[in-house]
C-alpha cells in the first residue's frame, strides 16, 4: 500500500469549489487569531501570567493542529487530488493525535489553573510558579506526544491490503482501522484504554475543578466579584463544552454509512473550526485582551 485515497467530501466540483473558500476563510481567520494571541502575550507585559501562558500555549497548538488538517482538506477540494501518501498519512495521523491528546490535558490544567485562582487567592503565586507552569505544559506535551507514538506505530503496524479508500478527508483511527486486513481487535483496546487514560482523568479534573470554583462563587457576596469570576471561567467552559461534545460525538457515535457525513462535519467542526473559533471565544469575552488588541490596531495604523 503506497497511498491512501480520501473521499470525505462528495466529488461535486460546484459544491467542492464552495467549500473550498468557506475552509480557506476559516483557516486564514484561524492563522491570524492565534498568531495574535501568541503575539499580544509574548509582547505585552500585563500578559505575563499563568492564565494568559497557557492560552498561549492553546494557540500553539490550533496553530499547527489547524495546518495538518486544512492545507491537505483545500488542496483534495480545489484540485480533487483526494490520494496521500501512506508516509504522509502516518505524519498526519501523528501530528493529529498528539495536538488533540495535549489540547485535552491543556484544558484541565487552564480549569486547574483557575481554580486555584478563585478558590485559594492568597496562594495563587506560590502554587502556579513559572516552573510549575512549565512542568505542567511540558507534562502535557510528553503525554501527548506518548499517546500519539503508541497508537500511530500500532495502527500502521496493521496491513492495509483490502482497499486504500478512507471514508474520511483526514486519516484516523476508525476509517483506517476500518480497511485493515489484519484483526484490529487488539488496537481497538489500546485505542480504547489509551484514548480513557487521557481524556478521562481530564474530565475528572475540569468538573471538580468547576465544582469547587462555583461553590466559591456562591459564597461572593459583592455583586462585582461574582461577575469577575465569571467571566473568568465562561470562555474556558464554551470551549471546553464544543470540544468535549464533538469528540464524543465523533468517537462514541454508532459507525454506520448513514453517521459517517454526520462524523465527517463533526471532524471538520473540531479539527477546523474550533481553532479559529478558540481565539474568538477567549478575546471576545476577555476585556484586557479585547483592549489590547485595538490598542495594537491603532499603533499599526
Amino acid at each position: 500500500m503506497n497511498e491512501f485515497i480520501l473521499i470525505g467530501f462528495p466529488d461535486r466540483p460546484y459544491q467542492n469549489l464552495c467549500l473550498f473558500f468557506v475552509f480557506l476563510t476559516i483557516y486564514i481567520v484561524s492563522i491570524l487569531g492565534n498568531i495574535g494571541i501568541i503575539y499580544l502575550v509574548y509582547n505585552n507585559i500585563k500578559f505575563h501570567s499563568p492564565m494568559y501562558f497557557f492560552l498561549s500555549n492553546l494557540s500553539v497548538i490550533d496553530l499547527v493542529y489547524a495546518s495538518d488538517i486544512a492545507p491537505k482538506m483545500l488542496v483534495g477540494l480545489y484540485f480533487s487530488q483526494t490520494s496521500i501518501s501512506y508516509f504522509g498519512c502516518a505524519i498526519q495521523l501523528f501530528i493529529f493525535c498528539a495536538l488533540g491528546s495535549t489540547e485535552c490535558i491543556l484544558f484541565a490544567v487552564m480549569a486547574y489553573d483557575r481554580f486555584v485562582a478563585i478558590c485559594s487567592p492568597l496562594n495563587y503565586n506560590l502554587l502556579m510558579q513559572q516552573k510549575t507552569c512549565l512542568g505542567l505544559m511540558l507534562g502535557a506535551y510528553t503525554i501527548g506526544l506518548l499517546h500519539s507514538l503508541i497508537e500511530t506505530c500500532c495502527t500502521f503496524h496493521l496491513s492495509f491490503c483490502a482497499s486504500n479508500i478512507l471514508h474520511h478527508f483526514v486519516c484516523d483511527f476508525p476509517p483506517l482501522l476500518s480497511i485493515s486486513c489484519t484483526d484490529t481487535t487488539i488496537n481497538e483496546i489500546v485505542l480504547f484504554i489509551l484514548s480513557s487514560s487521557v481524556t478521562v482523568p481530564s474530565i475528572v479534573v475540569i468538573l471538580g475543578s468547576y465544582v469547587s470554583i462555583f461553590i466559591t462563587i456562591l459564597k461572593i457576596t459583592a455583586p462585582e466579584g461574582r461577575q469577575k469570576a465569571y467571566s473568568t471561567c465562561a470562555s474556558h467552559i464554551t470551549a471546553v463544552a464544543l470540544l468535549y461534545s464533538t469528540v464524543l460525538y465523533v468517537y462514541l457515535s454508532p459507525k454506520s454509512p448513514s453517521s459517517r457525513d454526520n462524523v465527517n462535519m463533526a471532524t471538520v467542526f473540531y479539527t477546523v473550526l474550533l481553532p479559529m473559533l478558540n481565539p474568538l471565544i477567549y478575546s471576545l469575552r476577555n476585556k484586557d485582551v479585547k483592549l489590547a488588541i485595538i490598542h495594537s490596531l491603532k499603533n499599526m495604523l
